[in-house]
């Protein structure tokens, strides 16, 4: 398969810093095309977003996609609108079953370009406790320490 490589439009940094993700599922998404000229300006925002199964279909919500500024008006729509996410039927079972469980949430951790398509990289993640959060980053000081004092060494 000689595809082009993805590329990042939208990222969700903070994604990571409150959940630990289980696992990752890559969903396309419906969009307008006014939609996708504002996501290749590089504006949109994706903290806050998350996703849900509701009957057989799979929904992101929150996601801020602005409406492109030279679009026409009867093409644009709330820019925090509900978008269809496409998966297959076998993938959203799996995902309601998962989702269910207590503490459980779909949350989008970014959207990119792959083979000229918008796809989005779905986690299912469990949200972090406080101290947990702060346990994280004494890890993450500590390995920089060490390294710095490594390069420093050398």
């Amino acid at each position: 398969m000689s595809g082009k490589a993805a590329v990042d439009l939208l990222v969700n940094r903070r994604a990571r810093r409150d959940y630990t993700f289980l696992d990752t599922y890559e969903a396309g998404l419906v969009l307008l095309g006014s939609e996708v000229k504002s996501l290749r300006q590089g504006k949109g925002q994706l903290e806050g977003a998350y996703a849900q199964i509701e009957g057989s279909e799979a929904w992101l919500y929150q996601a801020n996609i602005p409406t492109y500024a030279n679009a026409a008006s009867f093409t644009t729509r709330d820019p925090k609108a509900r978008r269809k996410l496409l998966l297959h039927k076998a993938e959203i079972r799996k995902l309601f079953g998962a989702i269910s469980l207590k503490g459980r949430t779909l949350i989008p951790l970014k959207l990119y370009w792959k083979n000229g398509t918008i796809k989005v990289l779905l986690g299912l993640g469990i949200g972090k406790a406080e101290h947990d959060k702060r346990e994280e980053i004494r890890t993450l000081e500590a390995k920089r320490d060490i390294r710095t004092a490594l390069h420093r060494r050398r």
